[in-house]
């Protein structure tokens, strides 16, 4: 199975353990990722305040993709509503193709379509599968409890997901998870907001939503770690959980682990090394030392 890979803007800068652990588990897993260096932003930081470049952005991206014939694997999950938004409306607007073409036409790009485009976790699900993973899990998971955070972008648009999952009752991450052999907990707010849309605008707001949610979790019952699988979300809970434990006026601790990274120990991989544990801000000794990985 071959993609290629769009990382977006915030990991190469803010996220290179989710690049590091998906790199690695994905080589386990036969994914063969093929790195296009011309692959620009998504578009979505500007798409409230313009759409046309942020749908041109998108369209750039998804002929790139086309020119090589490669299917995008997208490992930010507002990356994947932007570009899945601009290949479903390209796909169903002739008129809107022809004019795209039209203005690609001056960088030598044209795209034709479709190209498909799925979240890192999506392809996993679809592709590798869960009794796959659970049959290559190398390291026992079964002493961790772990939360899953979903956020806003790995579920809606739901219209352009083709019904990869429930938008108001989603599963697919507790799957995953526990395809490691780590005990997923479905919490009620598993679908609110990290607060990072925000971020920019009302720093105050943006930590009161992480912190509702990280307190929830410390209160709800014996949480190990959050899982999730968007880098801006772990901007949020993992680089910002100082910033919020002052908000809200108490230790969190609470340690945020990618999808990639929890896959990575299950596979048997090196939390630093392969993994990139070591970058997390919040430290994950107790969760090393419970599963008895070094």
């Amino acid at each position: 199975m071959k993609y290629a890979l769009f990382m977006g803007c915030t990991i190469p800068a803010r996220g290179r353990s989710y690049e590091m652990s998906v790199r690695a588990v994905a080589r386990l897993c036969g994914l063969e990722l093929v790195d296009l260096p011309e692959f620009s932003c998504c578009g979505f930081p500007v798409k409230s305040a313009n759409y046309d470049f942020s749908f041109m952005l998108a369209m750039r991206n998804l002929a790139l993709a086309e020119q090589e014939k490669l299917d995008l694997m997208v490992l930010c999950s507002a990356c994947t509503a932007s570009l899945t938004e601009a290949a479903h409306e390209l796909e169903h607007d002739p008129g809107l193709r022809e004019e795209g073409n039209r203005r690609l036409k001056e960088v030598g790009l044209s795209y034709t379509g479709p190209v498909r485009i799925r979240h890192f976790a999506r392809v996993l699900y679809e592709e590798v599968g869960c009794e796959r993973i659970r049959g290559m899990v190398k390291r026992d998971l079964s002493s961790l409890t772990v939360a899953p955070h979903y956020g806003c972008h790995y579920l809606k648009p739901s219209a352009v997901y083709e019904g990869f999952d429930d938008p108001e009752a989603p599963r697919t991450l507790e799957a995953l998870i526990a395809a490691t052999g780590a005990r997923a907990v479905p919490l009620q707010n598993r679908k609110h907001c990290c607060g990072g849309g925000v971020l920019a605008a009302n720093a105050d707001v943006a930590a009161d939503l992480a912190g509702g949610k990280l307190s929830y979790l410390k209160e709800r019952e014996k949480i190990d770690a959050l899982c999730l699988s968007c880098p801006f979300c772990t901007v949020m809970y993992d680089d910002n959980q100082k910033k919020v434990e002052a908000r809200v006026g108490k230790p969190l601790e609470l340690p945020v682990l990618y999808y990639s990274q929890l896959l990575g120990l299950a596979l048997g991989l090196d939390p630093n090394k392969e993994l990139g544990l070591n970058m997390n801000k919040v430290k994950v000794a107790g969760v090393l030392q419970k599963i008895g990985a070094k």
